[in-house]
């Protein structure tokens, strides 16, 4: 009797731990991918074209990535809600810059000091002066799009060469004209960033922080100065996007990229990016990028008011804190108790 009752514990418990990995936040997150995109192909013909890819593609291609230093510095602990500003900022400097007469080259050099010296700002100011990272960046929020509205003002700038505007709309030679520069510059910025995060000392480091920042400091992490450079990368990829939203739209305008930061942080925590750190992959953001874009561009395609595409946005942002903190938990009990029974 025993021995049978044995038998059936070490059945059971096998179960529970691949129940345990077929439900991980990813697994559930490719699951949604898949159903959005299916219903987006059932609700229009066009969802699954070259043409309606290409475009989907194109229109959210600065915002995912945008989340890639995101994901690094929210798993650290932080958090950067200046990343629009950024990106409005540099494409009001190219603007102003261009607009003076100063050679193209000269301009990305500058834009992307301005952006390092961004994020180095929000860096120092939230490890020399230890303030919390969600007052400095709404702060630099401000401070940024400030400085895009002294640039530029009501002006707009859009006589860039036609050689600069075409890598913002056309797609790249050898992807048989499916793939967009900024969707290529994600593909291999996400690359990069998870085999940092994923498979090297730093990476590891990250998670540490954020799992317990007077632990890693214990440990000998230099938690100081990897953070202001994580908030540093964030600043550059930013202004790299403000560069590629110009010319996307071939206009320079000082409200470019408003309110990007809400679509940028509600990715992120839809990949499964604990908004408290140490917890969250790679994998999770790509496939939450291509969520939140299918969502997008299904609901464009069936003529949903897009005046109120910010209801997708916040609840995207309300679902992401709440399955993992009251949903993951509760599930995480049950597969307990079975793996017991």
């Amino acid at each position: 009797m025993s021995t049978s009752t044995g038998s059936l514990t070490e059945l059971k418990r096998p179960l529970a731990e691949r129940l345990g990995a077929a439900l991980r936040w990813e697994t559930g997150l490719a699951v949604v991918v898949i159903l959005i995109f299916g219903i987006g192909s059932a609700a229009s013909p066009d969802f699954l074209t070259g043409n309606n890819l290409f475009n989907l593609g194109l229109s959210n291609g600065e915002i995912a990535i945008m989340t890639l230093p995101m994901t690094l510095i929210v798993i650290s602990g932080e958090i950067d809600l200046s990343v629009a500003s950024i990106l409005g900022m540099s494409s009001a400097l190219l603007g102003y810059l261009w607009a003076r007469g100063w050679p193209m080259p000269a301009i990305f050099v500058v834009i992307a000091v301005v952006g390092i010296a961004a994020g180095a700002v929000n860096g120092l100011l939230v490890t020399r002066l230890r303030l919390p990272s969600l007052a400095v960046t709404i702060g630099t929020l401000a401070l940024y799009r400030g400085v895009a509205t002294i640039l530029l003002g009501p002006n707009t700038v859009s006589n860039f060469p036609t050689a600069y505007t075409n890598l913002g709309v056309n797609a790249v030679p050898f992807t048989g004209n499916d793939i967009t520069y900024s969707t290529l510059i994600f593909i291999v910025l996400a690359i990069i960033f998870g085999v940092v995060l994923h498979a090297t000392p730093l990476g590891r480091s990250i998670y540490a922080m954020g799992a317990s920042q007077e632990a890693a400091q214990f440990a000998g992490i230099r938690v100081k100065r990897i953070k202001t450079i994580l908030f540093m990368i964030s600043g550059f990829i930013c202004s790299l996007a403000g560069v590629l939203w110009t010319f996307r739209l071939s206009t320079a305008v000082q409200n470019n990229g408003l309110g990007l930061e809400l679509s940028v942080v509600a990715i992120v925590l839809l990949a499964g990016v604990s908004i408290f750190g140490g917890k969250g992959s790679l994998i999770g953001v790509v496939l939450a990028v291509l969520a939140f874009a299918g969502i997008q561009n299904a609901l464009l395609l069936t003529n949903f008011n897009q005046e109120a595409t910010g209801i997708v946005t916040g609840g995207l942002l309300l679902a992401s804190v709440f399955l993992p903190t009251v949903l993951g938990p509760a599930v995480g009990r049950w597969l307990r108790r079975l793996s017991h029974t």
